[in-house]
């Protein structure tokens, strides 16, 4: 059973900053492709970013610039570093994994994913 454990979200004024954490087992963290993802109310999830076994990353346009994901290799740990924030950008966040998708197809756009964690609230106030 892939369990993702999410943590970080809270409350920001416009312009702030959070890092998202997501730990995973270590199988999972090393084998899979791991996405980001973010829901806000009335609309529809939304990729993110995404980090295939390789390392190789991707953003949705929204977030180029102002998101980046990486990892901790020793802690089994993926994150996601939200800069700039955005009233927006307020959403239920949300990890991912899936053992299906590798190299170019694990991108923000991959759908869809098995494995999900419990989400968790960012919210920018401007």
């Amino acid at each position: 059973q892939v369990q993702l454990v999410e943590s970080g979200g809270g409350s920001v004024q416009a312009g702030g900053s959070l890092r998202l954490s997501c730990v995973a087992s270590r199988y999972t963290y090393r084998n899979y492709c791991m996405g980001w993802f973010r829901q806000a109310p009335g609309k529809e999830r939304e990729g993110v970013a995404a980090k295939d076994r390789y390392g190789s990353t991707s953003y949705a346009d929204s977030v180029k610039g102002r998101f980046t994901i990486s990892q901790d290799n020793a802690k089994n740990t993926l994150y996601l570093q939200l800069n700039s924030l955005k009233p927006e950008d307020t959403a239920l966040y949300y990890c991912a994994a899936d053992l299906r998708y590798s190299g170019a197809d694990c991108d923000t756009t991959a759908n869809p994913f098995t494995y999900w964690g419990q989400g968790t609230q960012v919210t920018v106030s401007s």
